[in-house]
């Protein structure tokens, strides 16, 4: 049986990776493409240029993936990770220039055990 508490705003979580690292040599993109292939594997998507977001059911989900991408950081640049609820994340304004653009639609996540 699924409670609303499970799929609560407050309880669902998005962690959002943002990065800037060198890319002045060849292994410096090697290594900034390898970290962004990483991201992609365990679950994120492109939300912009060098910020990528991932949708987690819970709290401690989000603390998974985000231990994860800590264990992947590269030796140099410089990395944010930031955990928000839902809730806050479905707050954000979007525009494409001076128009205001719609969130995307993302789909309900039910955990099955």
């Amino acid at each position: 049986m699924i409670t609303t508490d499970r799929l609560n705003a407050y309880r669902i979580m998005w962690t959002l990776v943002m990065y800037d690292l060198p890319t002045e040599t060849r292994k410096d993109r090697k290594v900034a493409s390898k970290f962004r292939k990483k991201l992609m594997e365990d679950g994120f998507s492109m939300f912009q240029f060098s910020m990528y977001v991932r949708h987690s059911a819970s709290s401690e989900n989000a603390t998974v993936h985000s231990n994860r991408v800590k264990k992947m950081l590269p030796d140099y640049g410089k990395i944010g990770i930031l955990q928000i609820t839902d809730k806050q994340f479905g707050e954000m304004e979007l525009f494409y220039g001076t128009r205001k653009a719609e969130m995307p639609k993302i789909p309900q996540q039910l955990e099955l055990f």
